[in-house]
């Protein structure tokens, strides 16, 4: 039940980055370029955020410009005055993918950066996407009602520049754009719907450090929830260049609504899950070759999704998720296989028994195992490394490199 409007002004912290960089070989290097929209004030109409009011009874506002609350040294619709911007600014990065919708906040400590604030959220905006072709009103209130905490900390961390990019459930739904103009309407936050070869090449810039030493070609990845990425690339000269790439419409949830798992029949759960497995690798293509030929004698294997960190989670036997014992991980893959092979063999109940999956997890992460085993059946490594950033890490790196320049 809504508790009534709340008149409270926020700015809303949106941008657009047309990046710099090297993606794949034959690309050029782009001039860096922000677009900031600053001073931008929406009326928040707040809810009661119970847990079976998440998002419901919402009114959509229009934004109002007039006073606007203007932050030090900047002007609305102009890019910051850099000389007269804190020393200590924070950066923010979201990401609002199929499944989750993540914010970062962080501020620069070169080489690194100290996280100020995050926020990871459930939404499954890519629910029923498969059969309606569109974000459900459900999903859309699921998600605006963590966006809606997101906006908060960006206005209260006084945050400086920020990003906020949707992938897979908004490129593929009918409504994906008018979706976007809503939560800029309802929250002042600013989504760019990116392409999967952004997607990809965030998901590397944010993760590549925790690469193994080596020569040979590595492959990272990303299991979403609505696609999977697969980025193969050559670290010889330092920062990781792009040798081939690939992204597939399966991730958690949409391979989970394509092919039925949960039957009670074990039989069946184990002929739903060679289907799963062989519909990842018909989904590759070309790039079954590509891999293969590319694998060369010691191949490197690097993940960052929800998959591998919770699958690294069973595997330590951890009773709660700690990111400190999961981010820089490197797991023998016949050790992850024997994971994969026992969740894929249990009940939805059994499942969620397990601490680190729960009941929020349990009917998607089978669909996360059968492609993590298609990426091994493809790619012989040995281990795989395990990395808890990614897209939004990539963002910070790219947004502290922009407001950082003098």
């Amino acid at each position: 039940m809504c508790r009534g409007a709340c008149d409270r002004r926020a700015v809303a912290i949106g941008s657009w980055l047309s990046t710099a960089g090297h993606f794949s070989g034959s690309e050029e290097v782009k001039s860096l370029k922000t677009m900031v929209d600053y001073a931008a004030p929406v009326r928040a109409h707040r809810q009661d955020r119970g847990a079976k009011s998440q998002g419901a009874g919402r009114q959509p506002a229009e934004p109002k410009r007039a006073n606007a609350p203007r932050a030090p040294g900047r002007t609305p619709g102009r890019a910051p005055d850099r000389a007269s911007a804190p020393a200590r600014r924070t950066y923010a990065a979201l990401d609002l993918g199929t499944n989750n919708c993540r914010l970062l906040i962080a501020r620069p400590d070169a080489p690194r950066f100290i996280v100020v604030d995050a926020f990871s959220r459930i939404v499954r905006l890519g629910e029923g996407l498969a059969q309606s072709g569109a974000i459900s009103t459900a999903a859309m209130d699921r998600a605006l009602s963590a966006l809606s905490v997101c906006a908060e900390k960006l206005v209260r961390r006084n945050v400086y520049m920020a990003r906020s990019v949707a992938t897979e459930a908004c490129r593929r739904a009918a409504n994906g754009a008018e979706f976007v103009d809503r939560v800029y309407r309802e929250t002042g936050i600013k989504l760019d719907i990116i392409s999967a070869q952004e997607e990809a090449r965030l998901a590397v810039l944010g993760c590549h450090v925790l690469l193994e030493e080596g020569d040979s070609p590595a492959l990272v990845f990303d299991i979403g929830g609505g696609s999977t990425e697969l980025v193969l690339v050559d670290t010889q000269s330092g920062a990781p260049q792009t040798l081939d790439w690939r992204s597939i419409p399966w991730g958690v949830v949409s391979l989970s609504e394509s092919v039925p798992h949960d039957s009670a029949d074990p039989v069946a759960r184990s002929a739903a899950y060679a289907q799963m497995r062989a519909q990842v690798r018909d989904s590759l293509g070309p790039f079954v070759e590509t891999l293969a030929a590319a694998a060369g004698p010691a191949p490197r294997l690097l993940g960052t999704s929800g998959t591998v960190t919770t699958l690294a989670s069973v595997h330590l036997g951890l009773p709660h998720y700690e990111r400190r014992l999961i981010d820089g991980l490197r797991v023998d893959v016949a050790d992850m296989r024997r994971i994969c092979a026992q969740l894929a063999s249990q009940s939805v109940p059994d499942r969620a028994k397990e601490p680190c999956i729960g009941p929020e997890r349990a009917d998607l992460v089978v669909a996360g195992c059968a492609i993590l085993e298609t990426i091994f059946d493809l790619w012989p490594a040995e281990r795989v490394g395990v990395a808890d950033r990614g897209i939004r890490e990539g963002i910070l790196r790219q947004l502290m490199a922009a407001g950082e320049r003098p």
